[in-house]
């Protein structure tokens, strides 16, 4: 759907911005691991830019303001400091939501839920959606920092066990995720691994599940110049069933994906 939301409120949380915007319709569709494409600017000398994928970090389908959605901004370019910028009452172009979303077990499994930055935030709502099926939930976070740690209170909400790194040490224990996975793996005996971050990381989360005998599904994220699959704009280099290398459009085939699907190597890191 594209909608014409409403920003009701901008909060800065830690080194973000987390959006809450009224979005009737999208937000009733949304499923764990979809995402919106925002437009950026209609009446702006940056009209030009292309949108911004963000993802959704919760939905609530009724309120006040009808149903909203929410979403955290790291302001890196022109486009994202526009976003982080928005104030209340502000209009926001949406279209929504988007890609294909994380698969939820058939089954009560033990499950490993592996967040990085402000793309933690996605994995919220799919860690209450595991919980409503029994399934043992346990979350790995990390950052650079405290400031690019998002959400560790809000994690022990919807977790059994929550772990800590940074890399800095301001936080929990001083490393990174692909450090702290293996062990984590190990004490946790998880069937299924979830993972959004950065390449590297999302890499990493891959290795060790398949190390591990788990089975991986990752949110890879790329540039998407449209969101919606139209552009060919943002090819994800994979392995199908059949085991021929292809290239697929993160935006519309992903962007959660398996992680032994993916090929890494030939990944370009945003």
């Amino acid at each position: 759907m594209h909608v014409t939301g409403r920003v009701l409120t901008v909060k800065k949380v830690g080194a973000y911005r987390h959006l809450t915007v009224a979005a009737p319709g999208i937000a009733e569709r949304f499923r764990p691991g979809n995402f919106v494409a925002v437009s950026i600017g209609d009446l702006v000398p940056r009209a030009h830019l292309a949108r911004r994928s963000l993802w959704i970090t919760g939905v609530k389908p009724t309120g006040a303001h009808g149903a909203t959605v929410e979403m955290v901004v790291e302001a890196t370019g022109v486009g994202t400091q526009w976003l982080a910028e928005l104030s209340q009452d502000d209009q926001l172009e949406m279209t929504g939501p988007l890609g294909r979303p994380f698969a939820l077990p058939k089954e009560s499994v033990t499950c490993l839920l592996v967040g990085e930055g402000y793309a933690a935030g996605m994995l919220f709502p799919l860690a209450e959606r595991l919980r409503e099926r029994s399934c043992v939930v346990t979350m790995l976070l990390g950052a650079a920092d405290e400031p690019h740690l998002l959400g560790a209170l809000d994690a022990r909400r919807s977790a059994r066990s929550v772990s800590v790194v940074t890399g800095d040490g301001s936080v929990g224990l001083r490393g990174t995720l692909a450090d702290a996975l293996p062990d984590l793996l190990a004490s946790t005996g998880a069937d299924v691994v979830y993972g959004a971050g950065s390449i590297p990381t999302l890499h990493a989360v891959a290795a060790a599940a398949e190390q591990h005998g788990a089975w991986s599904q990752v949110a890879v994220q790329v540039a998407q110049p449209c969101g919606t699959g139209l552009c060919q704009g943002c090819p994800l280099p994979v392995v199908g069933e059949d085991g021929v290398g292809r290239l697929v459009r993160a935006c519309a085939d992903g962007p959660v994906i398996r992680g032994d699907r993916v090929r890494w190597n030939e990944l370009v890191t945003p």
